[in-house]
């Protein structure tokens, strides 16, 4: 099912935010660790290492047990809530909760979006990024982590139009010609990238249990390599999972369509058909979205919004886009 009717692009909207808004009120805001287990480690080699500048040796232990593959969770709880129930923002691949909050370029992110709207917001850097902490490699962990080259970024989240697009000099950069990604703050987005592994999906998904147990329930929010993800995740808990919103997901994983009634959201940006990975898991959405009831496809070109990049939430109309998203699960929350 297509989304349409959603309201034509105000190109103006971003410009207003030089204006300043009102302070975003709250009733409480803090942050946990959820999730987690414990791994003991043996028959590992001691060595010595100085540990801080001008410091002596210290001797380095490996064995022991270690806290492993927990997840750390902020939360932000509005002062006036919409009464709508928490909503858990979860970032992509290479990515942290960093990636819903304030632009590179400086201006409000989802986050702040959402808060303004009433919602008790809850901010997560899933399993081995950022905050959550990572593990031991190879001795617990059997993978190296995979880092990206700014490189990469560039042209896989369509900002630059080709896979050679990017260069160190900004001037010799060449992006899509309509994009809406501030391109003067691309350097500035590329130091929020983290490591990332590829072997830790249970784990991951095993944290954002625990944080549902916590929560009772939930609407989640997602982007990319967590999309298909919270996709096993609503099948697994359909009574945990109120809504579902799922920005560009970078996969359809393996569930029982016939059985998955989580209401669903799909929103893609533009430029896909230019680049064939894109355009392989355009198709692999729109099937999905057509084979299971109560899922709709929000595709921003469709409705005249145009140049959106994998990062939409950072593009210049990001806060247009935040307002057809809650628009959605407003709508959705009232049913």
């Amino acid at each position: 099912m297509s989304m349409h009717g959603a309201g034509g692009h105000n190109s103006e909207t971003y410009m207003s935010e030089k204006t300043p808004k009102p302070a975003i009120s709250l009733r409480d805001m803090g942050s946990f660790h959820i999730g987690g287990r414990s791994v003991l480690l043996r028959d590992q080699p001691q060595y010595q290492r100085v540990m801080s500048a001008g410091g002596e040796p210290v001797s380095i232990n490996l064995n022991g047990t270690y806290t492993i593959e927990q997840m750390y969770v902020q939360y932000f709880l509005a002062e006036h809530p919409n009464g709508k129930g928490p909503l858990v923002f979860w970032h992509g691949g290479g990515m942290t909760g960093a990636a819903w909050e304030t632009t590179p370029d400086g201006r409000e992110g989802w986050v702040n979006y959402f808060i303004r709207q009433g919602w008790d917001v809850y901010v997560c850097d899933a399993v081995e990024r950022g905050r959550s902490g990572f593990a031991p490699w190879p001795q617990i962990w059997p993978e190296k982590p995979v880092c990206q080259t700014v490189n990469d970024i560039f042209s896989r989240f369509r900002i630059g139009d080709r896979a050679d697009s990017y260069d160190r000099d900004p001037t010799r950069r060449t992006a899509y010609p309509n994009t809406r990604f501030p391109l003067h703050a691309f350097d500035q987005f590329t130091k929020q990238m983290v490591p990332r592994w590829t072997h830790t999906n249970e784990a991951i998904l095993s944290a954002f249990e625990a944080l549902l147990n916590r929560l009772g329930s939930a609407s989640i929010v997602c982007h990319s390599q967590s999309g298909p993800l919270a996709l096993q995740l609503a099948a697994r808990h359909p009574e945990r999972i109120r809504t579902l919103v799922a920005v560009e997901p970078a996969g359809i994983p393996d569930i029982e369509r016939a059985d998955y009634r989580t209401p669903t959201l799909m929103v893609l940006g533009d430029n896909m058909d230019t680049d064939s990975r894109w355009q392989l898991l355009r198709e692999k959405i729109l099937t999905f979205c057509s084979a299971v009831p109560g899922t709709t496809v929000l595709s921003l070109p469709e409705i005249g919004i145009r140049g959106n990049s994998h990062v939409m939430m950072m593009d210049d109309n990001n806060q247009d886009i935040a307002q057809l998203v809650h628009g959605w699960l407003d709508r959705r929350s009232d049913k």
